[in-house]
Protein backbone atom coordinates (compact mmCIF):
# COMPACT_ATOMS: atom_id res chain seq x y z
CA UNK A 1 0.00 0.00 0.00
CA UNK A 2 0.83 3.37 -0.33
CA UNK A 3 0.03 6.13 2.68
CA UNK A 4 0.55 9.74 1.62
CA UNK A 5 -0.04 12.67 4.04
CA UNK A 6 -2.37 15.23 3.08
CA UNK A 7 -3.97 18.12 5.57
CA UNK A 8 -1.30 16.57 8.74
CA UNK A 9 -3.32 13.23 8.06
CA UNK A 10 -2.56 9.74 7.01
CA UNK A 11 -4.36 9.14 3.45
CA UNK A 12 -4.02 5.67 1.99
CA UNK A 13 -3.80 6.01 -2.14
CA UNK A 14 -6.62 4.59 -4.35
CA UNK A 15 -5.55 5.74 -7.31
CA UNK A 16 -2.87 8.17 -8.77
CA UNK A 17 -4.32 11.30 -7.11
CA UNK A 18 -7.06 10.05 -4.91
CA UNK A 19 -7.36 9.07 -1.48
CA UNK A 20 -9.11 8.07 1.75
CA UNK A 21 -7.76 10.04 5.00
CA UNK A 22 -7.33 7.30 7.68
CA UNK A 23 -9.04 9.44 10.64
CA UNK A 24 -7.90 7.72 13.68
CA UNK A 25 -4.38 7.61 12.86
CA UNK A 26 -2.46 11.05 13.10
CA UNK A 27 0.97 9.78 11.85
CA UNK A 28 1.85 7.80 8.93
CA UNK A 29 4.19 5.13 10.38
CA UNK A 30 1.32 4.29 13.34
CA UNK A 31 -1.19 3.88 10.78
CA UNK A 32 1.35 1.09 8.70
CA UNK A 33 2.00 -0.41 11.62
CA UNK A 34 -1.30 -1.29 12.70
CA UNK A 35 -2.72 -1.92 9.26
CA UNK A 36 -5.57 -1.82 7.56
CA UNK A 37 -7.65 -3.20 9.43
CA UNK A 38 -7.67 -0.95 12.10
CA UNK A 39 -7.98 1.53 9.96
CA UNK A 40 -11.19 3.74 10.04
CA UNK A 41 -11.57 5.37 6.58
CA UNK A 42 -12.71 9.23 5.72
CA UNK A 43 -14.68 9.27 1.60
CA UNK A 44 -12.86 9.31 -1.06
CA UNK A 45 -11.30 12.49 -2.21
CA UNK A 46 -8.66 14.17 -5.01
CA UNK A 47 -5.56 15.42 -4.40
CA UNK A 48 -3.00 17.43 -6.07
CA UNK A 49 0.68 16.42 -5.91
CA UNK A 50 1.74 20.15 -4.31
CA UNK A 51 -1.21 19.63 -1.38
CA UNK A 52 1.17 16.59 0.43
CA UNK A 53 3.30 16.80 2.91
CA UNK A 54 6.38 14.91 4.00
CA UNK A 55 4.99 11.60 5.25
CA UNK A 56 7.49 11.63 8.03
CA UNK A 57 8.80 15.04 9.62
CA UNK A 58 10.31 14.17 13.11
CA UNK A 59 12.95 11.08 12.75
CA UNK A 60 14.26 10.55 15.65
CA UNK A 61 17.64 9.71 14.11
CA UNK A 62 18.30 11.04 10.03
CA UNK A 63 21.16 8.67 8.99
CA UNK A 64 22.56 8.97 5.23
CA UNK A 65 25.18 6.94 3.55
CA UNK A 66 28.23 8.31 1.80
CA UNK A 67 29.14 6.62 -1.67
CA UNK A 68 27.43 3.60 -1.85
CA UNK A 69 27.75 3.39 -5.31
CA UNK A 70 31.16 2.78 -7.00
CA UNK A 71 30.45 5.44 -9.90
CA UNK A 72 30.01 7.51 -7.31
CA UNK A 73 32.82 7.07 -5.70
CA UNK A 74 34.64 7.38 -8.67
CA UNK A 75 33.21 10.71 -10.21
CA UNK A 76 34.02 11.94 -6.48
CA UNK A 77 37.64 10.80 -6.70
CA UNK A 78 37.31 8.71 -3.35
CA UNK A 79 37.97 5.01 -2.48
CA UNK A 80 35.48 2.67 -2.92
CA UNK A 81 34.47 2.02 0.87
CA UNK A 82 35.18 -0.73 2.94
CA UNK A 83 31.83 -0.46 5.04
CA UNK A 84 29.40 1.78 4.82
CA UNK A 85 30.33 5.76 5.02
CA UNK A 86 27.82 7.12 7.88
CA UNK A 87 26.56 10.91 8.49
CA UNK A 88 23.63 12.61 9.30
CA UNK A 89 21.15 15.23 7.95
CA UNK A 90 19.41 16.81 10.64
CA UNK A 91 15.35 16.87 10.54
CA UNK A 92 14.85 20.67 10.09
CA UNK A 93 15.70 19.91 7.16
CA UNK A 94 12.74 17.84 6.16
CA UNK A 95 10.50 19.07 3.47
CA UNK A 96 7.48 17.66 0.99
CA UNK A 97 8.22 16.32 -1.99
CA UNK A 98 7.34 19.38 -3.85
CA UNK A 99 9.22 22.13 -2.57
CA UNK A 100 11.06 25.91 -3.22
CA UNK A 101 14.31 25.24 -1.99
CA UNK A 102 16.14 29.04 -1.42
CA UNK A 103 19.87 28.58 -2.15
CA UNK A 104 22.36 29.77 0.39
CA UNK A 105 25.47 29.72 -2.12
CA UNK A 106 26.52 29.18 -5.66
CA UNK A 107 27.04 25.27 -5.31
CA UNK A 108 24.37 23.62 -4.35
CA UNK A 109 23.86 20.46 -5.83
CA UNK A 110 21.40 17.58 -6.55
CA UNK A 111 21.42 13.73 -5.02
CA UNK A 112 18.59 11.33 -5.73
CA UNK A 113 18.11 8.87 -3.01
CA UNK A 114 15.87 5.91 -2.00
CA UNK A 115 14.79 6.57 1.69
CA UNK A 116 14.38 3.79 4.10
CA UNK A 117 11.92 4.22 6.82
CA UNK A 118 12.51 1.90 9.97
CA UNK A 119 9.15 0.76 11.31
CA UNK A 120 10.87 -1.66 14.12
CA UNK A 121 13.63 -0.42 15.99
CA UNK A 122 16.78 -2.73 17.92
CA UNK A 123 20.07 -3.24 18.11
CA UNK A 124 22.33 -6.21 16.82
CA UNK A 125 19.81 -7.23 13.82
CA UNK A 126 20.72 -9.89 11.44
CA UNK A 127 21.29 -9.13 8.06
CA UNK A 128 18.44 -11.68 7.64
CA UNK A 129 16.11 -10.38 10.32
CA UNK A 130 16.20 -6.59 8.67
CA UNK A 131 13.56 -6.46 5.90
CA UNK A 132 10.93 -7.14 8.67
CA UNK A 133 12.35 -4.08 10.48
CA UNK A 134 11.47 -1.66 7.12
CA UNK A 135 8.43 0.18 7.33
CA UNK A 136 8.65 1.72 3.95
CA UNK A 137 10.42 3.27 1.29
CA UNK A 138 10.27 6.75 -0.23
CA UNK A 139 12.27 9.22 -2.70
CA UNK A 140 14.48 11.63 -0.87
CA UNK A 141 16.59 14.60 -2.43
CA UNK A 142 20.16 15.16 -0.50
CA UNK A 143 20.90 18.46 -1.50
CA UNK A 144 24.12 19.57 -0.72
CA UNK A 145 25.97 23.15 -0.56
CA UNK A 146 29.36 21.77 -1.41
CA UNK A 147 31.32 25.37 -0.69
CA UNK A 148 29.94 24.24 2.85
CA UNK A 149 30.68 20.31 2.79
CA UNK A 150 34.27 20.64 1.28
CA UNK A 151 35.48 23.96 3.34
CA UNK A 152 37.48 21.82 5.32
CA UNK A 153 40.02 18.94 4.33
CA UNK A 154 39.22 16.63 5.10
CA UNK A 155 35.05 17.32 4.44
CA UNK A 156 31.99 17.57 6.69
CA UNK A 157 28.91 16.76 5.06
CA UNK A 158 26.13 17.10 7.81
CA UNK A 159 25.26 20.78 7.97
CA UNK A 160 26.04 21.52 4.23
CA UNK A 161 23.47 18.88 3.71
CA UNK A 162 21.35 20.35 6.44
CA UNK A 163 20.20 23.73 5.55
CA UNK A 164 16.22 24.51 5.18
CA UNK A 165 14.37 22.22 2.38
CA UNK A 166 17.65 20.50 1.65
CA UNK A 167 15.82 16.94 2.46
CA UNK A 168 12.66 17.02 0.64
CA UNK A 169 11.22 13.12 0.97
CA UNK A 170 7.89 11.47 -0.39
CA UNK A 171 5.70 11.71 -1.86
CA UNK A 172 4.27 8.84 0.27
CA UNK A 173 5.11 5.90 1.83
CA UNK A 174 5.42 2.41 -0.44
CA UNK A 175 5.15 -0.74 2.25
CA UNK A 176 7.61 -3.28 0.83
CA UNK A 177 4.90 -5.96 -0.01
CA UNK A 178 4.23 -3.46 -3.14
CA UNK A 179 7.86 -3.68 -4.27
CA UNK A 180 8.82 -7.23 -5.79
CA UNK A 181 12.30 -6.02 -6.73
CA UNK A 182 13.74 -3.52 -4.71
CA UNK A 183 16.91 -3.71 -6.77
CA UNK A 184 15.36 -3.43 -9.93
CA UNK A 185 13.95 -0.38 -9.08
CA UNK A 186 15.70 2.56 -10.51
CA UNK A 187 16.86 6.47 -9.86
CA UNK A 188 16.39 9.13 -12.18
CA UNK A 189 17.30 12.86 -11.71
CA UNK A 190 16.29 15.57 -14.26
CA UNK A 191 17.05 19.24 -14.20
CA UNK A 192 15.10 21.61 -16.22
CA UNK A 193 14.07 18.24 -18.28
CA UNK A 194 17.29 17.02 -18.87
CA UNK A 195 18.66 13.49 -17.29
CA UNK A 196 21.37 13.66 -14.91
CA UNK A 197 21.33 10.72 -12.86
CA UNK A 198 19.89 7.23 -14.19
CA UNK A 199 21.15 4.27 -12.67
CA UNK A 200 19.42 0.50 -10.76
CA UNK A 201 19.48 0.42 -6.92
CA UNK A 202 21.03 -3.13 -7.98
CA UNK A 203 24.43 -0.42 -8.35
CA UNK A 204 24.23 0.14 -4.37
CA UNK A 205 27.34 -2.00 -2.66
CA UNK A 206 25.18 -1.54 0.45
CA UNK A 207 21.95 -2.48 0.33
CA UNK A 208 19.40 -2.09 2.99
CA UNK A 209 19.55 -5.06 5.19
CA UNK A 210 23.36 -4.67 5.37
CA UNK A 211 23.28 -0.95 6.34
CA UNK A 212 20.34 -1.71 9.07
CA UNK A 213 22.61 -4.62 10.53
CA UNK A 214 25.95 -2.52 10.51
CA UNK A 215 24.06 0.38 12.03
CA UNK A 216 22.43 -1.46 14.82
CA UNK A 217 26.01 -2.95 15.72
CA UNK A 218 26.32 0.39 16.73
CA UNK A 219 23.64 2.29 17.57
CA UNK A 220 19.97 1.60 18.77
CA UNK A 221 17.37 2.30 15.75
CA UNK A 222 14.28 3.37 16.85
CA UNK A 223 11.01 3.51 14.65
CA UNK A 224 10.30 6.43 12.49
CA UNK A 225 14.23 6.67 11.62
CA UNK A 226 15.18 7.43 8.13
CA UNK A 227 17.68 6.16 5.79
CA UNK A 228 18.98 7.78 2.80
CA UNK A 229 20.79 5.05 0.86
CA UNK A 230 23.11 7.01 -0.98
CA UNK A 231 23.19 8.76 -4.73
CA UNK A 232 24.00 7.37 -8.15
CA UNK A 233 26.70 8.61 -10.22
CA UNK A 234 25.96 11.83 -12.15
CA UNK A 235 25.78 14.86 -9.34
CA UNK A 236 26.81 17.90 -10.36
CA UNK A 237 30.29 18.20 -8.87
CA UNK A 238 31.08 14.95 -10.20
CA UNK A 239 30.57 16.43 -13.89
CA UNK A 240 33.71 18.29 -15.81
CA UNK A 241 33.20 20.50 -15.92
CA UNK A 242 30.95 21.04 -13.17
CA UNK A 243 27.24 21.86 -13.15
CA UNK A 244 25.66 23.35 -9.97
CA UNK A 245 21.48 24.34 -9.61
CA UNK A 246 20.59 28.04 -10.93
CA UNK A 247 17.94 30.14 -9.63
CA UNK A 248 14.87 29.13 -11.50
CA UNK A 249 16.17 25.34 -11.84
CA UNK A 250 13.26 22.74 -11.92
CA UNK A 251 14.68 19.63 -10.83
CA UNK A 252 12.75 16.24 -10.55
CA UNK A 253 13.84 13.49 -8.57
CA UNK A 254 12.09 9.66 -9.00
CA UNK A 255 12.74 6.21 -8.12
CA UNK A 256 10.32 4.11 -10.43
CA UNK A 257 7.17 2.73 -8.57
CA UNK A 258 7.92 5.01 -5.61
CA UNK A 259 6.78 8.60 -6.85
CA UNK A 260 8.53 11.88 -7.80
CA UNK A 261 9.82 15.00 -6.11
CA UNK A 262 9.45 18.23 -7.80
CA UNK A 263 11.72 21.12 -6.67
CA UNK A 264 12.18 24.76 -7.93
CA UNK A 265 15.18 26.88 -6.66
CA UNK A 266 15.43 30.44 -5.69
CA UNK A 267 18.53 32.77 -4.57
Amino acid sequence: MKIARLHHQPLVLTGDHTGQAITNFEDVLAAQQAGRDAWQLGVEQAFKDSELQAPITHPGQLFAIGMNFAAHSQELHFAIPKTPSIFTKFASAITGPVANVQMHGPRTDWETELVVLIGTGGRNIAVADAPAHIAGYMVGEDLSDRDVQMANDPAQFSLGKSFENFAPIGPWLTTPDEIADLKALTITTKVNDVVMQHAPLAQMIFDPAALIHYLSQIVALQPGDLLFMGTPVGTGVGHDPAIFLKPGDRLTGEVDGLGKLSLTFSE
